[in-house]
């Protein structure tokens, strides 16, 4: 059965991301903290040296850093994530993931703005 997201979105509720992130020896653990009908968040917590094979989503994401350091791909282009460092992705963009160090991260998944429309104000 698949956990149920931790936040409500329709009712207010402050959590403590680092008391919420989890770890598993030689493993990553990921948790829906939000889900709404074309939105999520979700929580990782990396251990040192796991990884995330190239991929696709999409999806436009957010990822924040939140504790540790990975090196983060996309489309080849490395990009060194440290806490508060916060990185865009496209949609469709290929990309991978490794966990230098302990790492967690918050990722939230947005769909993409239509195509030719413009940037908010």
């Amino acid at each position: 059965m698949a956990e149920l997201p931790l936040i409500d979105p329709a009712e207010p509720k402050q959590i403590a991301l680092s008391a919420e992130t989890q770890y598993a020896p030689n493993g990553i653990v990921s948790r829906t903290l939000m889900r709404t009908g074309s939105s999520r968040l979700v929580l990782f917590g990396f251990s040192a040296g796991q990884e995330l094979t190239e991929h696709t989503s999409p999806y436009q994401a957010l990822v924040q850093a939140l504790s540790g350091e990975c090196e983060f791909r996309i489309s080849g282009r490395p990009y060194i994530l440290r806490p508060g460092d916060l990185l865009s992705m496209p949609p469709n963009a290929p990309h991978s993931l490794k966990a230098t160090t302990e790492f967690s991260m918050l990722l939230t998944l947005l769909p993409p703005a239509p195509v030719g429309s413009p940037a908010p104000k």
